[in-house]
């Protein structure tokens, strides 16, 4: 009914046998992975499994032509999944011990896992000197418990990992903000029981007596702090609105960056602005939004927005107190979706994507999708890549298709559109001649008596300024 398999990576502690490097060491993580047979993700070209109770639904299924089966959204299989992980504590800064990966068909309510499977990962952990369990999963504040009363070791779920990420990149104190409300809202149901510290008041000789349990104080100082870092969120939130409201007064469009951690928006992001955001391939590198203004072949500017990277059940917890930042895909015009060209799970992170963008309400709106990363594909490969209407292929990393995406984008954005017309200004008008060369594109001029006689593509921005001496 069940099975598992396991992975030691060494069994001595990192820095052990010299001394002063215990101090400095990185954790050495364990990592429990679960494959619960009913979501698998199917072998390709068969169909999805059903539930039991599915079984008249079922025969039906399989008796019915391929071609009638509506599109599955592609899913991680479980080796896939702890592959995820393993990126994960490696960004957290862990040094990964061993494996655990189980395959189950149905989760134990108490455990998770069983609890003859928990002895087998004491023991596996014990052996290699693991400090503490990675699950692959979300855990209840009982499970954890009882998995850690269990095994002896620290136990942290997959929720908590992306939270210690965050927590560790994030440079601005509005980012630090939006973490330390993650946690929060993450820790207060896992109060109850986290030791004698935090236990309820009993009944025996000492204990008896007025006062507030140490429980209900913990609850008392974090809803308090809770509030006041929603108070400091709101205050962000009403200065990004503000600064929005400036923007958008003026006639620029502002296009967002999105994509699955690690996909390379950071990398384009500086390669279309030359700004210097951090680019790092760990995950979570960027979390706090940069903004900055790139000119388009048409001479329009737009602002380019650089967002935090999207994963595969991005914690609600993360999603809400991320709102300030992620306000910036739903208010954008456009959206550039980034994707990993040379990942073999791209269409699994874009379908994730894909979710989060509907969650965000933000699915609706136009959307190019950009293949980065093409450099790291083989020669045959680069040569059998075409884009299409909705699809540009580039390496961000070597600059490769960066004119062509922007041509792209500029086609595609309905604000501020663009008109070609002919023009006398007078020379007198310095400042007027100075905006056309500027924010148009000029395909002839000549100059007569004392005019000069321009034909050019401007946006309607433009336009409105020099209507007086536009030529019918």
């Amino acid at each position: 009914m069940r099975s598992s398999h396991t992975k030691g990576f060494g069994t001595q502690a990192a820095g052990r046998g010299s001394t002063g490097t215990r101090e400095t060491r990185k954790e050495r993580a364990f990592l429990v992975g679960l494959d619960y047979r009913t979501r698998t993700r199917p072998p390709k070209g068969t169909k999805p499994a059903l539930t039991a109770g599915a079984q008249a639904a079922r025969d039906h299924a399989a008796a019915a032509p391929m071609a009638s089966k509506a599109p599955s959204i592609p899913e991680f299989s479980a080796e896939e999944s702890l592959d995820e992980l393993r990126s994960l504590a490696t960004s957290a800064g862990a040094e990964i011990a061993g494996e655990f990966l189980q395959h189950r068909d149905r989760p134990d309510p108490a455990t998770l896992i069983g609890k003859g499977k928990l002895q087998e990962i004491a023991g596996a952990a014990a052996s290699v000197s693991a400090d503490l369990i990675l699950f692959d999963h979300d855990l209840t504040a009982s499970q954890q418990r009882n998995i850690e009363n269990a095994i002896g070791a620290r136990v942290i779920d997959r929720t908590q990992l992306i939270l210690d990420i965050f927590a560790r990149h994030a440079r601005t104190r509005e980012g630090q903000w939006q973490v330390e409300l993650a946690q929060l809202e993450y820790m207060l149901p896992r109060l109850s029981g986290r030791g004698i510290e935090m236990s309820q008041l009993g009944g025996g000789i000492g204990t008896r007596g007025p006062g507030e349990t140490q429980l209900e104080t913990d609850r008392r100082k974090i809803y308090r702090r809770i509030r006041h870092v929603k108070e400091q969120i709101e205050n962000v939130r009403r200065i990004r609105a503000q600064q929005r409201q400036r923007r958008e007064s003026v006639p620029v469009a502002t296009v967002a960056l999105v994509g699955y951690t690690n996909a390379g928006k950071s990398t384009l992001f500086n390669a279309l602005t030359q700004a210097a955001v951090l680019a790092s391939p760990r995950m979570f590198a960027t979390l706090d939004p940069t903004i900055r203004a790139v000119t388009m072949p048409s001479k329009r500017k737009v602002l380019l927005s650089d967002t935090v990277g999207f994963i595969r059940n991005l914690p609600h917890t993360l999603v809400s107190a991320f709102r300030a930042t992620l306000e910036e895909v739903q208010r954008a015009a456009f959206i550039l979706h980034v994707s990993d060209a040379s990942s073999p799970l791209s269409a699994e992170q874009d379908a994730q994507v894909d979710k989060v963008l509907k969650e965000l309400e933000a699915d609706r709106k136009p959307r190019l999708r950009v293949m980065n990363k093409i450099d790291l594909l083989s020669p045959v490969q680069r040569e059998s890549l075409r884009d299409d209407a909705n699809t540009v292929h580039v390496s961000a990393a070597k600059g490769i298709g960066m004119t062509t995406l922007l041509e792209r984008v500029d086609e595609m954005l309905s604000g501020d559109p663009l008109s070609r017309v002919r023009l006398r200004v007078p020379q007198k008008e310095g400042k007027m001649l100075a905006l056309l060369e500027a924010r148009s594109r000029i395909y002839s001029r000549q100059y007569r008596d004392g005019l000069v006689e321009l034909e050019a593509e401007a946006p309607e921005s433009v336009l409105r300024r020099v209507r007086a001496w536009v030529v019918d």
